[in-house]
């Protein structure tokens, strides 16, 4: 992550910045805390340590982007920007990660006997990981221009969070006994629906300090819709199964 404000920034200008970043931290860590870090702290959670590997990664990024619009909203833009050489080696890390997390999925559920489910829902987060380096590419190439880097970052955040509000739908919609392995695709709509409800947030902001939403929200909407309802379709369909065992193949 670069500079989300010029280097004249007034201390406190990005508060609400800082505030969204926070909203973002919370959801990750609270819709996780029944499947992951609960189970972590019992010491009852099982599962390969690339499943760690991506916890630490995903949870580590929403804490670093509460640290750089601090930074920012302080005044603070120098070091924020040196920060910043770090977000994209962490990014990084995290996309890889999230190939190597489904080709662990999609081994285990074919030991499992429903590695077939495990392939079409790959297209979940797969899919997502696309517009996700699509957007952070958007946001460094948009460094010298803070009024959109600062909304591309909060547009890139907004996937992350329909895995942690999935979660919150198991617990409260749980799969029917007897049910194990994924589910299927189209069950990441509802989650995927709220967290882009979270970009109205922002977009009653701009209303209200500029007049007007801003293009990145208007244009990134309806994108991140279209990505999330895609992958139902894109999911099920025989190429992409073909494209989802060959990835896993890559692990012998």
């Amino acid at each position: 992550m670069a500079s989300t404000q010029t280097a004249g920034a007034r201390p406190g200008r990005g508060l609400f910045y800082v505030g969204m970043a926070i909203l973002f931290a919370l959801i990750g860590f609270l819709g996780f805390t029944p499947t992951y870090w609960s189970k972590l702290a019992t010491g009852s959670f099982g599962g390969n340590p690339i499943l760690h590997i991506h916890g630490v990664l995903f949870f580590g990024w929403t804490l670093l982007y509460v640290t750089q619009t601090a930074l920012v909203a302080s005044g603070r833009t120098v070091n924020h920007r040196a920060l910043g050489l770090l977000g994209i080696s962490w990014f990084t890390a995290m996309a890889i990660v999230v190939v190597l997390t489904n080709i662990n999925a999609i081994k285990v559920a074919q030991a499992m006997g429903v590695g077939d489910a495990a392939a079409r829902f790959s297209a979940v987060s797969l899919l997502a990981l696309g517009l996700m380096i699509c957007i952070f590419v958007l946001a460094i190439a948009n460094v010298n221009r803070p009024e959109m880097h600062k909304r591309f970052m909060i547009l890139f955040m907004i996937p992350m969070m329909q895995a942690a509000l999935a979660r919150v739908f198991m617990v409260i919609m749980p799969p029917p006994p007897g049910a194990f392995g994924p589910p299927p695709i189209f069950v990441s709509l509802p989650p995927g629906m709220v967290a882009c409800l979270l970009l109205l947030i922002p977009i009653i902001h701009d209303w209200r300090t500029r007049g007007r939403p801003h293009p990145v929200y208007l244009i990134g909407l309806p994108v991140l819709a279209l990505q999330m309802i895609s992958a139902v379709p894109i999911g099920n369909s025989a190429g992409w199964m073909a494209f989802a065992y060959d990835l896993a193949g890559l692990a012998r």
